[in-house]
């Protein structure tokens, strides 16, 4: 079987105090478990990898019980193959709208169940703000920042730790990344 890109994203890595991990203990230990090829972007738990005989969702598992084991962090992962990672970025529906990318935050849906608590929220007058629904993403324009964004603050609410979010520059770093390899 040929390899695939992946990508990895997770939760809570280096916010604040909480969950700090060296990139290069992070890359090691991912690469520990047979992945190839793996790269960080940024500080904040985000990985493009290639793999050969697994599924995103085992992907995650492994490199979730790794951290446990071998750094003593636990956080939530993401895994997304390069086919799901480029249907969110080709689905962005709010690009036109966000003149700020790093204001540009999606929300990765982990299944549809999420999707279906979301739907109320979908088309809400959220004032200056957008909050668009995808198939396996929640788009959402912050203007003013997404710490003071009433629609970021409550889709994090609804969904907790099932998700987890990238402004649309890095999530762009991400797929530029896969794509190269």
């Amino acid at each position: 079987m040929n390899s695939q890109c992946y990508v990895a994203f997770l939760r809570g890595i280096n916010v604040g105090r909480a969950k700090r991990i060296a990139m290069a203990d992070l890359r090691a230990v991912v690469e520990g478990l047979g992945f190839t090829g793996v790269r960080s972007v940024l500080n904040s738990g985000n990985l493009v990898f290639r793999a050969a005989d697994t599924t995103a969702q085992d992907a995650a598992a492994a490199i979730e019980e790794a951290l446990v084991l071998k750094l003593g962090v636990a956080a939530r992962v993401f895994v997304l193959e390069q086919a799901e990672l480029s249907a969110i970025v080709d689905g962005n529906p709010l690009l036109e709208v966000a003149t700020d990318h790093a204001r540009l935050i999606v929300f990765l849906l982990g299944d549809a169940a999420q999707r279906d608590r979301l739907a109320a929220l979908d088309g809400r007058d959220w004032g200056c703000e957008r909050l668009v629904l995808g198939e396996r993403a929640a788009y959402v324009w912050c203007p003013e920042g997404m710490l003071d964004s009433t629609a970021a603050t409550t889709l994090g609410k609804l969904l907790g730790d099932g998700t987890t979010s990238r402004n649309w520059n890095t999530l762009m770093k991400l797929h530029t990344l896969c794509g190269e390899g």
